[in-house]
């Protein structure tokens, strides 16, 4: 049996300061993994009610008011105890209110600085709003998605919010940690989610410039072939088909007892195979293909609901959701074996900041002013 250890980062301390998605599913990230996650949010935030939101569990927070002398001061105290700052402000507004990278590293050169904005600290869009779908539209992303004749279609979030910029951020932080350990010095990451959706679709870029990819919904990946797509059943529901390999294609057809198919290899053929296995997809029901395709290498799954997904028998036998506070949430990610699960329960009230070099007398007295919670 390996060696149980603690989480790979226990030990380290962030503040991270309260924003949208991408910076609370950084500082999830790391929480996940044994980090000690401090979480800076507006005194009346707190003040009002607890936060309750997933990406805040394993953390703990506190109301300061960043716009007060005391708060910043505050700020800059617990500054010098802790490893990471996540700042998710536009740029230039952490300097304005003094706690901007080289204000904190002035306190503390060990500090690791992550920035967590859509269009980055430079550049001419560097100081204007956007949302996630800009910034994968002007990545070239966005471009790449949706069915062929359709105009683009943005998948949720995912792309610039969480997987360009929060995971983004938390891979730079473990970055700038590593390097730590032989510089003695932290580092200020520029984590932008324009840059991070495009380095997402490295791949796709080559294969435009090589001839290699058409137009969004004409390939092999994004539904232009029947192979890789989706089919209606006779419920209402849908399974996911992905036989892109020869065996896995001939392993479906089979089990399907198809014969006589259009040729998936002519490209001038698929919409007569499209066809053909909408058709069959259509005369049974999801469970019904399920069972069929139950332990073969067809590549055919169900297209599960997020209701259904934590009560997949595969997803249980790997207890690849937990419940937290009667909540389902995904377990965290990666897993490294023989390190035991960190306590995901909700973010809760930090109510002595001691450790964090903050006396019990100040603590009562910046709450008495109206600057902490």
């Amino acid at each position: 049996m390996p060696e149980v250890r603690r989480g790979p980062l226990s030990g380290v301390r962030v503040l991270e300061l309260a924003g949208l998605a991408p910076g609370p599913f950084a500082g999830m990230m790391l929480a996940d993994h044994g980090a000690e996650v401090l979480r800076i949010d507006r005194v009346k935030a707190v003040s009002d009610r607890p936060r309750a939101d997933v990406m805040d569990r394993g953390k703990h927070t506190i109301g300061l008011d960043l716009k007060a002398p005391e708060g910043v001061a505050t700020f800059k105290e617990l500054v010098r105890h802790a490893d990471v700052v996540i700042e998710v402000f536009r740029p230039g507004v952490a300097e304005r209110l003094g706690i901007g990278p080289d204000d904190l590293h002035a306190i503390n050169e060990r500090l690791v600085y992550g920035r967590m904005t859509g269009w980055g600290q430079d550049g001419p869009l560097a100081p204007t709003a956007g949302h996630d779908i800009d910034y994968i539209a002007v990545s070239g992303v966005l471009s790449m998605l949706g069915r062929e004749g359709d105009k683009p279609t943005p998948p949720i979030n995912i792309l610039g919010d969480f997987a360009g910029g929060g995971l983004m951020l938390a891979y730079g932080v473990l970055l700038a940690l590593f390097e730590r350990e032989r510089t003695g010095l932290g580092r200020v990451i520029d984590a932008a989610m324009v840059d991070g959706a495009a380095i997402l679709f490295s791949m796709f870029y080559q294969a435009v410039q090589s001839g290699h990819w058409g137009p969004h919904g004409t390939n092999l990946l994004d539904t232009g072939a029947p192979q890789y797509d989706t089919y209606e059943t006779a419920d209402g529901k849908h399974v996911a088909v992905g036989s892109l390999e020869p065996q896995f294609w001939e392993a479906m057809v089979t089990l399907m007892g198809l014969t006589d198919l259009p040729d998936r290899n002519d490209r001038a053929q698929w919409p007569a195979l499209r066809a053909r296995l909408s058709e069959e997809f259509r005369k049974r029901t999801r469970a019904e293909w399920e069972a069929l395709f139950d332990g073969s290498d067809a590549c055919v799954s169900p297209v599960l609901s997020m209701a259904e997904a934590p009560a997949h028998p595969h997803n249980a036998a790997r207890g690849s959701f937990v419940q937290v506070g009667g909540v389902t949430h995904p377990a965290p990610a990666p897993r490294l074996l023989g390190v035991p699960a960190q306590d995901l329960s909700p973010a809760t009230r930090l109510a002595d900041l001691s450790g964090w070099g903050l006396s019990q007398e100040e603590a009562d007295k910046l709450r008495s002013q109206g600057v902490l919670a």
